[in-house]
């Protein structure tokens, strides 16, 4: 399922799953987009190395055995966008649209892609049955309805860029988040939605990173997503993710550390 369905469908859940527990509880009803900056090292400190095959980073993408408490498979064709399928209002912003949505920066040579799931304890336990839900007050159903929602799904996407390729996407996916910090709008899959900030968070992670909390909102909800892209060498590593209950509850959470921590790990070998 695409992430825009994914949460659409989750918070539906959640809100059928909150008006069952208030009925079996008997009650009623940072700084603008400059996107961090370089971590361990510039560009120029080591030559640029040759493209990577798809065969080469399909070794190189994190896998289950990699994490503790996460889950790693390969996106089905419903996890995935159509290139095509997204337009912006202003054309400076695509770059940030398109790793927003686990699409390319640029136009690399080969990429991999894989869905990273973690759920905590008590989003593997599921939702509350109905028995339980009963022996609950209102708040106390509503809260343990949520903690069942603490799921973090990360689309974590390597390309792979001859030359300096590389290097000029993330230069690129820079300036386009401080241009577009404010905000533009977007078309994915049909689905229109207002990007309304996107703020840099620092990062230290590759030889060079940009880091974002990207707020977008629908006719229906208000999400922000974390999105992370850091380079080693040829190769980009980029990270779209978000987390269940933290949209529910309309509040922040950090970005996908074990993730990325992993697949930078894996990208040095």
């Amino acid at each position: 399922m695409r992430a825009s369905t994914v949460r659409r469908t989750v918070l539906t859940a959640s809100a059928v799953a909150l008006a069952l527990a208030a009925t079996a509880c008997g009650g009623g009803d940072q700084d603008g987009g400059s996107g961090g900056g370089k971590s361990k090292a510039g560009a120029a400190d080591k030559p640029a190395a040759e493209a990577l095959t798809a065969a080469e980073l399909e070794k190189r993408i994190v896998a289950t055995a990699d994490l503790q408490d996460h889950e790693v498979q390969k996106p089905g064709k419903d996890d995935v966008f159509d290139p095509d399928s997204l337009t912006v209002d202003r054309a400076e912003c695509d770059p940030v649209a398109r790793v927003l949505s686990a699409l390319p920066a640029g136009d690399p040579a080969a990429s991999a892609q894989r869905l990273v799931v973690q759920e905590s304890a008590a989003a593997k336990k599921g939702m509350p049955s109905t028995e339980e839900l009963a022996d609950m007050t209102e708040e106390e159903a509503k809260e343990a309805t949520i903690d069942s929602l603490d799921i973090t799904k990360t689309m974590t996407s390597l390309w792979s860029y001859a030359a300096d390729g590389a290097d000029q996407a993330l230069g690129t996916l820079r300036t386009a988040g401080e241009k577009c910090a404010k905000g533009f709008a977007m078309t994915i899959d049909g689905e229109k939605q207002q990007v309304t900030k996107v703020a840099g968070e620092k990062l230290a992670a590759g030889e060079d990173a940009v880091a974002w909390t990207v707020g977008t909102k629908t006719d229906e909800e208000a999400v922000e997503t974390k999105v992370v892209v850091f380079r080693t060498g040829s190769t980009l590593a980029g990270f779209s993710s978000f987390n269940i209950a933290a949209i529910s509850r309309d509040e922040a959470y950090e970005q996908p550390t074990a993730v990325i921590d992993a697949q930078e790990a894996k990208l040095a070998r």
